[in-house]
């Protein structure tokens, strides 16, 4: 295995009317989920706003009950503005990142769903174009994943890399270990990509940060290595995070890729979903240690390891009308 993924553009070889004419009748929606982002949002809302009535049908921000002023500043910008309690409001909801883009597919009407973070700094309009070109151009591309250098940002200094320590440090080396044809992938947690609604309403959410993995890891066992896609989008600029913040999500992402990769998860590691209900279970218990006054002292989070079940199999209905299951 030479770690290589077939399908990666270096360079991005579609123009915006070469998309836009493969595009045809397809239906685009670009969904950012959203947590107390009021000084990006609106920047990644309007770099996606031009594509609108071409490229893009649909810009809606998914606000997870943001306490900022982050729905004002969405809503402003152009975005429609869902908030993730009131869709699907017959499912109590739980924490994380995955729980939100899962409620974003019944929130939304597109052929092709393209996710954003909305923690992006100077997001490059280029961005959803980028992602859309292999589901729009190449046959058999259901998950397009974005790649690109990554500046690690500290307080008041930025260095040039370093960014992606999770990936790095686990992501990477467990891809190698338990699915080496996924090995290629270059920024396999990234939050910039694109999928069909097919793929995405066809496989299980976890309901935290092991959204990304989960969903790799579900596309390749589905379709193989050949459905995926990689596309270079040139630089990404967030907010970085810290090291106890890295762990829970590593966490996470530990258990999305153990219950799916181990054949028996074990405690602490469970999944299970129930497909009348969309219930997820509540996870683990991460203990970590901060220093206070010269002692060493545990803090423990309570860490989501759960799924969500595939949206075409639950037997519920969006407020918005939006049919989320047969």
């Amino acid at each position: 295995m030479d770690g290589s993924l077939s399908r990666t553009y270096q360079t991005q070889p579609w123009t915006r009317r070469e998309l836009e004419r493969a595009k045809g009748e397809t239906t685009v929606s670009v969904v950012l989920p959203a947590l107390n982002e009021e000084d990006t949002v609106a920047g990644v809302v309007e770099s996606v706003r031009p594509l609108v009535g071409g490229l893009v049908d649909e810009v809606v921000v998914v606000d997870s009950g943001s306490t900022d002023a982050t729905p004002e500043r969405a809503r402003d910008a152009g975005a429609r503005v869902e908030r993730c309690r009131d869709i699907l409001p017959e499912l109590e909801p739980v924490p994380g990142k995955g729980e939100v883009l899962w409620r974003s597919l019944a929130a939304t009407t597109g052929d092709v769903l393209v996710f954003l973070d909305s923690d992006l700094v100077e997001p490059d309009p280029a961005f959803v174009p980028g992602l859309l070109g292999p589901l729009l151009c190449d046959s058999g591309v259901h998950l397009v994943k974005g790649f690109y250098r990554r500046p690690l940002r500290v307080e008041s200094e930025e260095w040039d890399t370093g960014g992606g320590r999770v990936t790095e440090l686990l992501a990477r080396p467990v891809l190698d270990a338990f699915r080496p044809a996924l090995s290629g992938l270059i920024q396999p947690l990234g939050g910039e990509y694109a999928a069909t609604r097919s793929l995405l309403e066809s496989v299980p959410f976890a309901t935290g940060y092991g959204v990304e993995i989960g969903l790799l890891l579900d596309t390749e066992q589905r379709y193989g290595a050949d459905a995926l896609a990689q596309v270079n989008l040139g630089v990404r600029k967030h907010r970085n995070r810290s090291l106890l913040q890295l762990g829970v999500m590593a966490r996470q992402i530990l258990g999305t890729v153990l219950s799916r990769c181990r054949p028996d998860p074990g405690p602490g590691t469970s999944t299970g979903t129930s497909a009348e209900t969309g219930t997820a279970s509540s996870g683990t218990v991460l203990t970590q240690f901060v220093q206070v006054a010269g002692e060493w002292l545990p803090t423990s989070t309570e860490v989501s390891v759960g799924d969500r079940p595939p949206m075409n199999t639950l037997r519920v209905r969006s407020t918005s009308g939006v049919p989320s299951g047969p």
